[in-house]
């Protein structure tokens, strides 16, 4: 059954917050289904979101929701288990809009994710991101 991977022992990192503050655009809101709330990186290339699960997943489906105009055109997902480092595991090209963006993930076992947006629509870099889903199902 597909649930939503990411839980409280769920240790996630992010490359930047705007104006280093948390309170108002910290990763925490990628996953508070909060519609008023969001994760704001800071200007910079190649912003990431990383996520390192208390157990092994089976990834299915990833979904994003940025707001426009501060949105990827090019992100990078990659994965690994067991401490091994990084693979790539899948190029997902959003659209610069508003709506909640389902991927489809070819299906893989990782305890650690890693997102790089790498083509931004903001001048500057800047990523905005209200939700942050990672679906699929806990392995074993």
């Amino acid at each position: 059954m597909t649930q939503s991977l990411v839980c409280p022992e769920t240790v996630s990192r992010v490359s930047s917050v705007l104006n280093r503050n948390s309170r108002q655009f910290g990763k925490k809101h990628l996953f508070d289904q909060d519609e008023e709330t969001c994760w704001n990186s800071d200007q910079g290339p190649s912003q990431w979101v990383s996520l390192e699960f208390p157990q092994c997943v089976q990834i299915t489906q990833l979904q994003v929701q940025f707001q426009g105009g501060f949105s990827s055109r090019h992100s990078r997902l990659e994965g690994s288990r067991g401490g091994e480092a990084l693979c790539q595991v899948v190029d997902v090209y959003p659209e610069d809009t508003n709506a909640l963006q389902t991927f489809s993930i070819p299906t893989m076992e990782v305890d650690r994710l890693k997102l790089t947006f790498e083509d931004t629509t903001d001048f500057f870099g800047r990523v905005v991101i209200y939700h942050l889903r990672v679906l699929g199902e806990k392995a074993g």
